[in-house]
């Protein structure tokens, strides 16, 4: 991504208003980098029980949560959800936070969205005074595992992630906050 395009980049904070919006990006996102790889029934189930308006804002709600969206000339380019709450037994720290979603739209995958992102979740989670930041992912998403391994997250043990009616590992993979 050219930095005019990424000087252009916005990233706020959602609010209540962009339920459906996350609604719609969140189940755009997860069909276009999942559904070549699994069933039209485990895809459909796991979008219907997870990207609803009402399931966003009952996310949105949860003082635990935080949402952070991407635009670009008003247009949202992707999002990213953190976490505070239960934790895998493998992931350290004293206040972890969890990054459940980070998501690019698909025409701006490889154009700095994920990258700027991921840069605002780790000054989000120094904000909330967090030492950790843990994820899951798909052990068969080498592209994804690539980007968070290039942000110094590091594979400590599995974790299942239930997808319909199919069981799949995700690796859980943790990094450190650096405070300034």
């Amino acid at each position: 991504m050219s930095n005019y395009i990424l000087d252009m980049l916005n990233i706020r904070h959602a609010t209540q208003e962009d339920a459906a919006l996350l609604a719609f990006i969140g189940a755009e996102t997860f069909f276009d980098t999942f559904a070549r790889d699994n069933s039209p029934e485990n895809i459909g189930f796991y979008l219907s029980t997870s990207f609803s308006t009402e399931i966003q804002a009952a996310e949105l709600a949860d003082p635990a949560s935080t949402f952070l969206i991407a635009e670009l000339n008003g247009e949202t380019v992707g999002y990213a959800h953190l976490k505070t709450g239960s934790v895998p037994a493998n992931v350290s720290g004293v206040r972890p936070l969890e990054l459940a979603r980070i998501y690019a739209r698909t025409p701006w995958i490889g154009q700095g969205v994920g990258a700027a992102l991921m840069q605002a979740c780790l000054s989000e989670a120094e904000k909330m005074g967090c030492d950790t930041i843990w994820l899951g992912v798909w052990e068969h998403n080498p592209r994804a595992i690539s980007f968070y391994t290039q942000w110094g997250f590091e594979q400590v043990g599995t974790q299942i992630f239930q997808l319909g009616n199919d069981p799949q590992t995700d690796w859980v993979m943790v990094r450190k906050i650096s405070r300034k």
